[in-house]
C-alpha cells in the first residue's frame, strides 16, 4: 500500500477519504499504445471514479512536433486546465485504467508545469474497482479556475542534451521499455524506428517497479531494482522509454525514493530511433 504524500502517490484508502474535499481534482489520464484499438475518452464515459475529469494527453500536447504527444507550451497547458477547472489551490490526483501507467506522465508534466500538489493513484481504476470504491458515468460540473504555471526547463531533455549526457556520461540514462526492446531483439510499435537503445543508458522496465496489482513497489525495493540496473543515482536522471509516457514511472519512482533530481527526454525512443545522427546500442548496456 502506498504510503500517502500528496505530491507523489496516494492509495485508494485515502481517495475515497478526500473524495468529496472542494479543493480536489481527479484527472483520468488513461491512453493507450498504438494498435490497442481502446478508446481512453470513450471507456472514462462510460465508467470513471465520481467527478473525475478526463485529461487527453494527445491533446493537451505540443501540435507543431511530429512526435507523439510531446509536452505543450504553457499557455496551452493554463489554458487546457482552466476548461477543466483545475487550477491554483487545487490538490490533484490522476489515476489510469491501466494500474499505473499514464498517470505518471500527466503527474510529471504537472510538475513540468510547477505545479506541485499533485499525486497518482496508486493501483488506479482497477483497484479503486476491485475494492468496490463508486464509479459514475456522468461528467462534473467543471467551473473555471486560473493556474499559475512557472515551467520548471530543467525537468525535460532534448535530443541535443541526451546526446551530449550520452557521449560525457555526466548523468545516468534510465530506459523504461523492455529489455528485448532495449536490447534491440524486439520490433518497435512505431514504424521507421531503429531498435536497440541511448549508449550509455541502462534498463530498468517499468514494469519491473510495480506490484502485480498495478501498485508501485515499497521504496526499499525500487532502491534495490535501481542498484540491480547498474544505476548511478549520485548522478542526475535522465528517463527515456518509447515515447516518453512509461519513462514518468521511473520519475515517479524516483522522487518515491526521494530522488528528485532527475528529468525526462521527451522525443524519447520515437525521436532517437528515427535521427539519424545519433548512434544506436544494442544488445546488454
Amino acid at each position: 500500500m502506498a504510503e500517502d504524500d500528496p505530491r507523489i502517490l496516494v492509495s485508494t484508502e485515502w481517495l475515497a477519504a478526500h473524495l468529496k474535499d472542494p479543493d480536489l481534482r481527479i484527472l483520468d489520464a488513461t491512453a493507450f499504445l498504438p494498435g490497442t484499438g481502446r478508446d481512453a475518452r470513450a471507456e472514462y464515459g462510460a465508467a470513471h471514479i465520481p467527478g473525475a475529469r478526463f485529461f487527453d494527453i494527445d491533446d493537451v500536447s505540443d501540435h507543431r512536433s511530429d512526435l507523439p504527444h510531446m509536452a505543450p507550451t504553457t499557455e496551452k497547458f493554463m489554458s487546457r486546465m482552466r476548461s477543466l477547472g483545475v487550477g491554483d489551490g487545487h490538490q490533484v490526483v490522476v489515476y489510469d485504467t491501466h494500474g499505473l501507467f499514464s498517470a505518471a506522465r500527466v503527474w510529471w508534466l504537472f510538475r513540468l508545469m510547477g505545479q506541485n500538489d499533485v499525486a497518482v493513484l496508486d493501483g488506479g481504476l482497477p483497484k479503486w474497482q476491485a475494492e468496490g470504491r463508486p464509479i459514475e458515468d456522468m461528467p462534473p460540473i467543471v467551473r473555471d479556475r486560473h493556474m499559475t504555471v512557472r515551467r520548471q526547463n530543467q525537468m525535460v531533455k532534448d535530443v541535443t542534451q541526451v546526446s551530449a549526457a550520452s557521449k560525457l556520461g555526466d548523468h545516468t540514462i534510465l530506459d523504461a521499455r523492455s529489455a528485448a526492446r532495449f536490447r534491440g531483439e524486439a520490433p518497435e510499435p512505431r514504424e521507421g524506428l531503429r531498435p536497440g537503445h541511448i549508449p550509455g543508458s541502462q534498463n530498468v522496465p517499468y514494469t519491473d517497479l510495480l506490484n502485480e496489482d498495478g501498485t508501485m513497489k515499497a521504496p526499499d525495493a525500487l532502491r534495490e531494482i535501481f542498484q540491480s540496473a547498474g544505476a548511478d543515482l549520485s548522478k542526475p536522471v535522465i528517463t527515456s522509454c518509447g515515447s516518453g509516457i512509461t519513462a514518468a514511472v521511473i520519475n515517479l519512482a524516483l522522487a518515491r525514493i526521494g530522488n528528485m533530481s532527475n528529468a525526462l527526454y521527451d522525443g524519447s525512443w520515437a525521436e532517437w530511433g528515427a535521427f539519424p545522427t545519433v548512434p544506436v546500442a544494442t544488445g546488454e548496456a
